[in-house]
């Protein structure tokens, strides 16, 4: 399966390529050349230029579409131009090349809102007085859309026009809520990361489910199976058989 990452040079595109090149042949779509970037055939373009991109998608059965800017601050004219337009230009070239499959890689801000709210106000800084894990109901797929910043906002664009390309041009779509993912592989940091990180590992094997599974548009979190979780598993585990092998509490 041919198989085109977006933002390769990043901390996820690069890790999901050395983790998976075994199982996929892999190719890339960057902003810039890094030293960091695995050592695959890459497009070097500004995402926001659909004819500077288009020739990335030639050929590819799948993308993981990895590329934005990732910080929650980043300012608005960033996120429109880096994570919305750009957005709908991968979309867009996976429609006109006959791609099946995009996966994107959408975030926990997208309702980031929610951690607001008992009881999850409260786990995100460690007070678990009076909970007990499994007892409180988790955010799951079917909760509405509240982001917390514009960062989210663009997120829950990716979603939204992640189902509009479903549902007009059959294009297969798993989004993906992704947690807490850092270069130190452990929910180092903040107490918050006991309950939402991501591992590595869990994180390679959700992206190589979501590509080879079958599919129509779903929502995921990206999350281990941690004891404090607050986001929802179960729908990755029963719609592509997710299955998560690492638990923060183990690092406390």
């Amino acid at each position: 399966m041919k198989v085109l990452v977006t933002g390769t040079s990043g901390l996820i595109g690069s890790m999901l390529v050395n983790s998976l090149s075994s199982r996929f042949e892999f190719s890339g779509l960057d902003a810039y050349r890094s030293d960091r970037a695995p050592d695959v055939p890459t497009v070097i373009a500004d995402g926001s230029d659909y004819e500077a991109i288009a020739p990335a998608f030639e050929g590819v059965d799948g993308v993981v579409h990895l590329a934005a800017n990732a910080p929650v601050e980043t300012p608005w004219l960033d996120v429109l131009k880096n994570n919305i337009s750009t957005t709908h230009n991968v979309y867009e070239a996976a429609r006109q090349h006959n791609v099946k499959r995009v996966v994107f890689a959408s975030s926990n801000h997208a309702v980031g809102n929610f951690e607001m709210d008992e009881p999850y106000s409260r786990i995100r800084v460690g007070d678990y007085e009076g909970l007990a894990p499994g007892e409180f109901p988790v955010i799951d797929n079917l909760v509405p859309i509240r982001p917390d910043s514009d960062y989210g906002v663009s997120k829950a664009f990716g979603e939204a026009t992640g189902r509009y390309y479903h549902e007009h041009f059959g294009l297969e779509v798993a989004c993906l809520r992704i947690g807490t993912v850092n270069p130190q592989n452990s929910p180092a940091g903040s107490v918050r990361s006991l309950a939402t990180w991501l591992s590595h590992r869990d994180q390679a094997q959700l992206v190589s489910q979501c590509l080879t599974q079958p599919l129509g548009f779903e929502i995921f979190y990206g999350v281990s199976d941690n004891t404090w979780r607050f986001w929802d598993t179960d729908h990755a585990k029963n719609v592509i058989g997710y299955a998560p092998q690492d638990n923060a509490e183990d690092f406390r």
